[in-house]
């Protein structure tokens, strides 16, 4: 499995799985382009990748702005000619406010859906205006969640907004197959550190409950998940679209 050639946006990719995934696409060939906030986390990612011998662009976004998810885009194809791949991964989980639903203010509920299902939304969008200008299809792959196929989270405006990445995933992938576009889903399960660690009310009391509960007996890293955004985004997976691939250690079977 290859990527030479091809030209990949990323969000979310100043840490985490955003960042993983644009380090193993770059190392199978892909030309990067790192889009998130705050602008140093993808400023490091991209000198890191080009610093090993890699192609990569860091754009500062913030996917609630319409306006600068389509600039990144557009900044992509200026400077790598092209964009084949759209990984959209940036979100937000909000553990201290983003609980209690019959207390819930509505703007608490927004800040979450507004990064994690508008933004996807707007990725996806911009993403596919490109290739369809191009003609020659590509691939989106979507970040979801556990949180989107099992209740078990108490963040229910995150666990909502990666339910309807699943939907999205669905129609992306039945209304422009035709064009060669395919779209996949991959709902991550428990990592052993995520962005937001330091979010938790009891960071340390979670990575055991959830240790527990995961068949393999670990939790997972970002580095377990950059392997399946770069099969998904790859030729290798060019029947593949409409999916929604689990990679959780196992914890949605117990």
């Amino acid at each position: 499995m290859r990527l030479d050639g091809k030209v990949v946006l990323i969000t979310g990719a100043g840490s985490g799985i955003g960042a993983a995934s644009a380090r193993y696409m770059a190392d199978l060939g892909a030309s990067v382009t790192l889009t998130g906030i705050p602008a140093q986390g993808v400023e490091d990612v991209a000198a890191e990748i080009t610093s090993a011998g890699g192609k990569a662009l860091a754009v500062t976004v913030d996917v609630t702005d319409d306006s600068q998810v389509k600039a990144a885009v557009e900044r992509t194809a200026e400077v790598f000619g092209r964009l084949d791949v759209v990984v959209a991964n940036a979100g937000i989980q909000r553990h201290n406010t983003d609980v209690n639903l019959f207390e819930m203010e509505e703007e608490e509920w927004e800040q979450t859906q507004d990064v994690n299902l508008r933004g996807v939304f707007r990725t996806c969008k911009h993403g596919l205006a490109q290739m369809i200008k191009q003609g020659d299809g590509g691939s989106i792959v979507i970040i979801s969640s556990i949180t989107a196929i099992i209740g078990r989270t108490p963040n229910v405006s995150y666990m909502t907004a990666k339910t309807g990445l699943l939907g999205l995933n669905r129609h992306i992938a039945v209304h422009y197959g035709g064009k060669g576009i395919r779209s996949n889903a991959i709902c991550p399960g428990s990592l052993e550190r995520t962005p937001d660690w330091d979010d938790f009310p009891d960071p340390h009391g979670r990575s055991e409950m959830m240790l527990a509960a995961t068949p393999l007996g670990r939790l997972g890293t970002p580095q377990d998940i950059a392997p399946w955004v770069a099969f998904l985004a790859s030729d290798a997976a060019g029947f593949a679209t409409g999916g929604t691939y689990v990679v959780d250690g196992g914890i949605t079977i117990t």
